[in-house]
């Protein structure tokens, strides 16, 4: 990286959101920009998380970009391995491998408010841009309990999202620690290995079937000659989830006859009546992600297999003790327990126009309007920012949508013409977070009677979206600048200094009505959201 380079756009990471973004920058014409990414390698969590029997969750052909389809998906739902594969293509495919720089990792990033850009420090250098589009991603760093004791433990300790493959696990005896998305893909996985497997759950997860099979060289040949099959068979995937969000965002009752559905698929797996009552939850299904898996409660009902309720508590030495006071000798200990998501680590990295950083401004909770800038930050964008989650569907189309906004940010940019850069109002940023809360307080994400990590620390959701795809898309479709102040360079005196008064501002609706009119039906006011 070159001393004192200076960009156009800067986009932090190369996962899903950071790739996207950097196609996007190009398709807009926009070559001036770099992709900074901390490790060695694009991917994202899809690089991190290499763990035995990493999958998605969310079928292939909808758990990939729009513009960039795969035919060749290998199953229904992919493996770990294949995902990356695709994002791997994806760079090479739209030449994004010049923009990128590997090992650059963010140490800290300061708005300069005289020259209205961003000056960035990384771990191979330092530069500034004019705008950062930050795509970190929320399940980036791992997050690891303070249990009392761990520090003594003499075994192998290691998270899920750091899988230490050189620790071989055959014959051991090992604990793990937590049931999400992640430990009920590792479970069935290393259970056969193991001479024996202690899972601590603290809290019972809802499990459905995996409706996951091969994708036959017949559908791959069609979907390769007719490539709008591809199409047709997303499309259909789309619509299933739309449908279903209602019962999420709604009506939560009606999510009645799915609970049914987990309990026989547990009931078909466990035959130990007192097995299947630790493993029965106690709030309603949707309320924490719902899991899937064909091979979980299989796994957990093996004579190798120990469930302890109540989750881990205490570590004597190579003892682990539960909440319940059970104990269990180990060599090794998983944590499964998921990443900083309401409090990611990059807030602390980003200082604002005030000063202040944005963990320190979102010290109350997370927010932002629609989803991308955050008030006090000017030409800070995010992507999966505040409220943009998914509990259904494909974080993709939420991606992609984010990206429509960032394209038509930088274009409102070039409409103003010089050194401009674009502040979220307060006021708007606050519309739009209290439409989005009122919203959620009927969601089964705040009423289905469990803590998850959707929740932040003071139990407001700010992770997940209260509706459907095709609206968030709506309403990011454009950028109304009435949300919005306008930034100008401070007015010099006579003698070439910066005047009194820092940064001049103009009204985002005012500047508008010099050309960059918002679209109303295309980016509607808070209110205007459908409901």
């Amino acid at each position: 990286m070159a001393e004192h380079e200076h960009v156009r756009v800067a986009v932090i990471g190369s996962g899903f959101g950071g790739l996207g973004a950097a196609v996007r920058l190009r398709r807009e014409g926009i070559t001036d920009f770099v992709v900074l990414e901390r490790s060695d390698s694009v991917g994202g969590t899809w690089r991190d998380n290499s763990y035995p029997g990493c999958a998605c969750d969310v079928p292939s052909h909808l758990y990939s970009f729009s513009f960039a389809p795969n035919p060749d998906w290998p199953r229904a739902f992919s493996g770990q391995e294949h995902i990356r594969a695709y994002l791997e293509h994806v760079a090479d495919v739209f030449r994004l491998r010049p923009h990128i720089r590997f090992g650059a990792e963010v140490a800290r990033m300061t708005w300069d408010a005289e020259k209205l850009r961003w000056d960035i420090e990384t771990a191979a250098g330092n530069l500034s841009a004019d705008v950062v589009v930050s795509a970190t991603g929320p399940l980036s760093d791992p997050k690891v309990p303070d249990i009392p004791g761990l520090d003594s433990f003499p075994g192998k300790v290691f998270h899920s999202a750091r899988w230490d493959h050189d620790y071989d696990l055959r014959g051991k005896r090992v604990a793990m620690v937590g049931t999400g998305a992640s430990a009920i893909q590792i479970v069935p996985s290393i259970q056969p290995e193991v001479a024996h497997l202690t899972l601590f759950q603290r809290t019972a997860p809802w499990v459905m079937p995996r409706a996951d099979r091969a994708i036959s060289g017949l559908e791959r040949r069609l979907h390769r000659a007719l490539p709008f099959t591809t199409q047709l068979r997303r499309g259909v995937l789309w619509g299933i989830r739309e449908l279903q969000v209602q019962a999420f965002t709604k009506h939560p009752g009606e999510l009645g006859f799915v609970e049914k559905l987990a309990k026989g698929n547990m009931a078909r797996a466990v035959k130990d009546p007192a097995l299947r009552a630790k493993l029965t939850p106690d709030y309603r299904i949707g309320c924490k992600r719902i899991l899937l898996s064909n091979t979980y409660y299989p796994a957990l009902a093996q004579p190798n297999v120990d469930v302890v309720t109540g989750g881990l508590a205490e570590v004597r030495g190579s003892t682990l003790v539960a909440a319940d006071g059970s104990e269990a000798e180990v060599d090794a200990i998983v944590f499964g327990t998921g990443f900083h998501v309401t409090d990611m680590p990059i807030a602390e990295r980003v200082v604002g126009a005030d000063g202040r950083t944005l963990a320190e401004t979102w010290k109350g909770g997370m927010e932002a309007l629609r989803g991308a800038s955050a008030a006090g930050f000017p030409n800070w964008m995010t992507i999966i920012g505040p409220n943009t989650g998914l509990g259904n569907s494909s974080m993709i189309l939420m991606i992609e949508s984010q990206l429509n906004y960032m394209a038509d940010y930088l274009r409102q940019l070039n409409v103003l013409g010089g050194r401009a850069a674009l502040d979220a109002r307060p006021d708007a940023v606050g519309a739009w977070n209290h439409m989005v809360q009122e919203r959620m307080k009927r969601t089964v994400w705040n009423t289905g009677g469990c803590t998850s990590w959707y929740l932040d620390a003071s139990g407001r959701n700010t992770t997940v979206w209260p509706g459907t795809t095709a609206e968030f898309r709506r309403a990011t479709r454009r950028v109304d600048l009435a949300e919005y102040e306008v930034l100008r360079p401070p007015a010099r005196d006579v003698g070439g200094t910066a005047a009194p008064g820092g940064t001049s501002r103009d009204a985002g609706r005012t500047a508008a009505a010099g050309g960059a009119a918002p679209d109303a039906a295309g980016s509607p006011a808070p209110a205007e959201v459908d409901a």
